[in-house]
């Protein structure tokens, strides 16, 4: 049985990481596919660049996804030195050998610079070197935390862009434009959107929901929000979140317990990177479950929606006016959020 060894640090995890995989994968009876993580020394290394640093748990969780179909593939993970000197890579390799139990066939990488230190770490093991120079991918992860994921989005992985897509949650009370401006948003950033998840309850109960179905609206919602992640293009765009949900179900309904501990825990959880919130000062626009439309109803249920979102520590930004002032404003935001 011969036994191939390919490690690194994966911070990103690109293509070039995925290429080599599956070469090695085919070269080998079984391949060991290492994570070398040091928290001093990664956050140092993101710390020089344009991307944020990602833990250790993270970037495993996305190579046990790039290789979940692929049997001979067993993926480990070790703590490596905060540096990188000759004695920390033989550190390592003593960790690595510990891990494997066995003989080391092959190591693989794409770097040639990295013959001479393999040769003396594993003596009885060949360094195959796979898109020697990165011809075929000409990509490093370096380059990626230098220049930023966003610009090298088409050398990421899909299990990797997950983690990286840009959260927009757009909030308001009824009719201020949210449903409009979230889905000319996705279509402005070329990305997906998730739609208000209550909106899809109401037609499904032809009315307003009672009060025991809520709560699975605000999962319902959360649910949405993970699926469609996993096709977004840098953004996803959200129509309402579960203060919302649950500013509904305060308004909508008579029931003495609101249940509002769920929704809490909901909105922890979202941790959205951006909210804008969509003042009441556009026409209101009765669709047949709206009922709140006097000027008076919808000043004091935006003082409330807000007091809601106070009380649990979401910041937003505040954008009215016209619809097209709404666009160009948010527009602005999304393009600020991109830039950092």
């Amino acid at each position: 049985m011969k036994i191939g060894m390919f490690a690194g640090k994966f911070l990103p995890l690109h293509r070039g990481h995925s290429y080599v995989t599956i070469q090695a994968s085919n070269m080998c009876d079984r391949l060991f596919l290492g994570l070398s993580h040091s928290e001093l020394r990664d956050r140092s290394l993101c710390a020089k660049g344009k991307m944020a640093y990602v833990p250790a748990n993270i970037r495993r969780e996305w190579i046990q996804m790039l290789v979940r179909d692929m049997p001979n593939v067993e993926v480990f993970d070790f703590d490596d030195e905060d540096d990188e000197t000759y004695d920390s890579w033989h550190e390592g390799a003593t960790k690595i050998r510990q891990i494997i139990g066995k003989p080391i066939d092959y190591v693989f990488g794409s770097e040639p610079s990295y013959a001479d230190i393999f040769r003396k770490l594993y003596p009885e093991a060949e360094y195959v070197r796979i898109d020697d120079g990165r011809k075929f991918f000409p990509m490093s992860s370096t380059r990626i935390r230098e220049e930023g994921v966003f610009k090298h989005w088409g050398m990421l992985p899909d299990v990797v862009r997950q983690y990286f897509v840009k959260k927009i949650c757009v909030v308001g009370t009824e009719s201020c434009g949210k449903s409009t401006l979230v889905r000319n948003l996705a279509k402005t950033y070329d990305t997906a959107y998730v739609e208000e998840f209550g909106r899809i309850i109401c037609e499904e109960v032809n009315g307003i929901p009672l009060a025991p179905r809520y709560p699975d609206i605000a999962a319902g919602h959360r649910l949405l929000v993970y699926e469609r992640t996993k096709i977004a293009n840098r953004l996803l765009f959200i129509d309402s979140d579960a203060m919302v949900t649950n500013y509904y179900l305060n308004l909508y309904t008579n029931v003495p317990d609101k249940g509002s501990a769920l929704y809490k825990e909901f909105a922890y959880l979202q941790n959205y990177d951006l909210y804008i919130y969509l003042t009441p000062d556009v026409e209101w626009i009765d669709d047949g479950l709206r009922d709140h439309g006097t000027d008076k109803q919808r000043r004091e249920n935006d003082v409330v929606l807000r007091e809601l979102l106070d009380s649990n520590n979401i910041k937003y930004t505040m954008v009215g006016g016209s619809y097209q002032d709404r666009y160009l404003q948010s527009l602005e935001l999304v393009n600020k959020l991109m830039e950092e």
